[in-house]
C-alpha cells in the first residue's frame, strides 16, 4: 500500500517563497486536512439538519460520523467517537453538488487557447479552475469533452484540488460537424492522414465512418473514457455547424455504442432537434444532451424508452459574448427552447439531469450554483436540489464498471461517499444561498477530507 506524505503550506511559503496569503488560506480553503489524521481520527458533524438529497424535508437535529471516506453514522443520539468536531449549531448538511455537463479544460482559455494555446498553460488554468469549482460546493461533473484525462488524475491523486471527474476525453464528431473546429483552409481531410491540432490535444476527433467512429470511441474508453460522447447535431459554438443539422449516420452511431457497451458503459450525444435525437435512440444512445429543440413526439419516445435528458436551464445570452454573431444567434434559438425542453421533461417525466455547459467564461463558471437556482423556475427548490445531487448521481451510475468512484453519491445515507456540504442557511427555503457558495457553504468536504472549513473544531473522544 503506498501512503502519501501530507505538505504544510506553511513550509512551502518558507522554502519557495509562496506569498503568505496563499499559505493561510492553504489547508482551510484550498487543500485538504492531512489525509491520515482525517482516517485515524474521522470528522463528527454535530447538531445538523440533513438534506439527503432525495426526501425534500430536513431531518431534525442530527449527529453524522464520518470515517475515512464514508458515512458511518447518521443519528439523532450523541455519537462518541475519536473524531474531530465540527459544531453545525442547527445547520444544513447536504451532497455536494453534482454538474452533468462540465468542460473542465474549456472553462477559462478563449476559444483560440483552448485550440492553438500552450498547452502546459491550458493545464494550468484547468487545475485553478477545478479548485474554484470545488469551492463552490460542486464536488463532482461529468466531463463532457475536453482532454481532462490527466487533470482527473492529478486530483485523484491529491496532487491538486479539484471535483471528480467523470470524463468523456475527446468528443467525436464529423467534418462540418459540432466540434470541428478547424479553419476551411485545413480541408481537404484526408482520411488516415495528420491529425488537426484541437485532434492532437485530444479535444475533438473527427470521425467519417463506423470504422472511424469505432476507433476513436474505444482511444477514448482507452484513456479512462467513463461514457463516450458524440455530436449527432450542430451545435452553437461550432463556426461550420449549423444547429439545424444531423450529422452522424445511424451505423456510424450504433459503431459507437457498440463500442460503449462492449467496455459496460454508454453512449452520450449532443443533440438537440427531433431528427438528431430519434435517430441516436434508435442506434442504441442512452442519454441526450440538451435537446433544447425537441418537439412532443420525440419527448414521448425518450419516455417510452427510458432514455437520459441532460439539459441545462440556458435562460439568456450570458456568456455569449465570446462568440461571433452566427452563433449568438444559434444561441438566442437555444435559449428559447428552454421553457419548451423542461415543459417536455415534466409533462413526460422524462430522467432529467442538471449541468451547466460552460466554455470560455471563468465569469460564468463563477455563476454554477446561480444556473441551478434557475431550475425554479419549473421545479420547487427540493426538486432542484434532488436533481443536482441524488438524481445526477443516478445517471453517473450507467458508467457501470468504468465509474472510478464506486460508492453511492449525491446522498447522505450510511455508507455512501462523504462529499458534503454544511449550508449557514436552509437552501430548500432558500435555495439562493447556493448562489454565495464563499459565504454560505461553511465546510466543504469531498471523500470524507475538509477542503474548507469556516467554523474550526476540537477533537472529540
Amino acid at each position: 500500500m503506498c501512503h502519501r506524505r501530507s505538505v504544510d503550506m506553511s513550509d512551502l511559503s518558507k522554502s519557495f517563497g509562496v506569498p503568505a496569503l496563499i499559505a493561510s488560506i492553504g489547508l482551510s480553503l484550498l487543500g485538504p486536512l492531512p489525509a491520515q489524521a482525517q482516517q485515524d481520527t474521522g470528522v463528527l458533524f454535530q447538531n445538523v439538519r440533513v438534506f439527503d438529497g432525495k426526501n425534500g424535508a430536513l431531518s431534525g437535529p442530527s449527529n453524522v460520523l464520518i470515517r475515512n471516506n464514508k458515512i458511518e453514522k447518521i443519528s439523532t443520539a450523541a455519537i462518541t467517537a475519536d473524531a474531530q468536531v465540527i459544531a453545525g449549531d442547527g445547520r444544513v448538511l447536504m451532497p455536494g453538488l453534482i454538474d452533468a455537463h462540465w468542460h473542465a479544460m474549456l472553462i477559462r482559455p478563449t476559444p483560440a487557447t483552448a485550440i492553438a494555446g500552450d498547452v502546459g498553460y491550458t493545464n494550468l488554468l484547468a487545475a485553478a479552475e477545478a479548485t474554484a469549482t470545488l469551492m463552490r460546493g460542486f464536488t463532482t461533473v461529468r466531463d463532457m469533452g475536453g482532454p481532462a484525462f490527466s487533470l482527473k488524475r492529478a486530483i485523484d491523486e491529491g496532487l491538486v484540488a479539484g471535483p471528480r471527474i467523470y470524463p468523456s476525453g475527446a468528443m467525436i464528431t464529423i467534418t462540418s460537424g459540432h466540434g470541428d473546429f478547424r479553419q476551411l483552409s485545413e480541408l481537404p481531410r484526408t482520411i488516415g492522414g495528420m491529425l488537426s491540432r484541437m485532434e492532437r490535444i485530444g479535444g475533438a476527433m473527427v470521425a467519417d465512418s463506423p470504422d472511424e467512429v469505432r476507433v476513436r470511441a474505444r482511444e477514448q474508453l482507452m484513456q479512462g473514457a467513463t461514457q463516450v460522447k458524440l455530436t449527432a447535431g450542430g451545435g452553437v459554438a461550432s463556426p461550420f455547424s449549423p444547429l439545424d443539422v444531423s450529422t452522424f449516420t445511424e451505423p456510424e452511431l450504433r459503431a459507437a455504442v457498440e463500442a460503449a457497451e462492449n467496455w459496460g458503459t454508454y453512449v452520450a450525444v449532443h443533440a438537440y432537434t427531433p431528427v438528431a435525437i430519434q435517430r441516436s435512440i434508435a442506434a442504441g444512445a442512452k442519454c441526450v444532451e440538451h435537446g433544447h429543440l425537441m418537439d412532443d413526439a420525440t419527448a414521448r419516445l425518450m419516455a417510452e424508452k427510458g432514455i437520459w435528458l441532460s439539459t441545462q436551464p440556458f435562460v439568456d445570452l450570458s456568456g455569449a459574448s465570446v462568440l461571433g454573431p452566427a452563433e449568438q444567434d444559434k444561441m438566442r434559438q437555444v435559449v428559447a427552447g428552454t421553457d419548451r425542453v423542461y415543459g417536455f421533461a415534466k409533462k413526460y417525466k422524462l430522467k432529467t439531469a442538471f449541468g451547466t455547459d460552460v466554455l470560455f467564461s471563468k465569469a460564468l463558471a463563477d455563476r454554477q450554483g446561480a444556473m441551478l437556482t434557475t431550475l425554479t423556475r419549473w421545479y420547487t427548490p427540493a426538486e432542484a436540489l434532488t436533481m443536482a445531487t441524488s438524481t445526477n448521481a443516478e445517471l453517473l451510475g450507467l458508467s457501470g464498471p468504468r465509474n472510478p468512484y464506486p460508492g453511492r453519491l449525491g446522498v447522505v445515507e450510511e455508507g455512501a461517499l462523504a462529499d458534503l456540504l454544511l449550508v449557514n442557511g436552509d437552501p430548500i427555503d432558500n435555495i439562493k444561498l447556493i448562489e454565495d457558495p464563499a459565504k454560505n457553504f461553511v465546510v466543504i468536504m469531498k471523500d470524507g477530507k475538509v477542503y474548507k472549513n469556516l467554523l474550526g473544531g476540537d477533537r472529540n473522544k
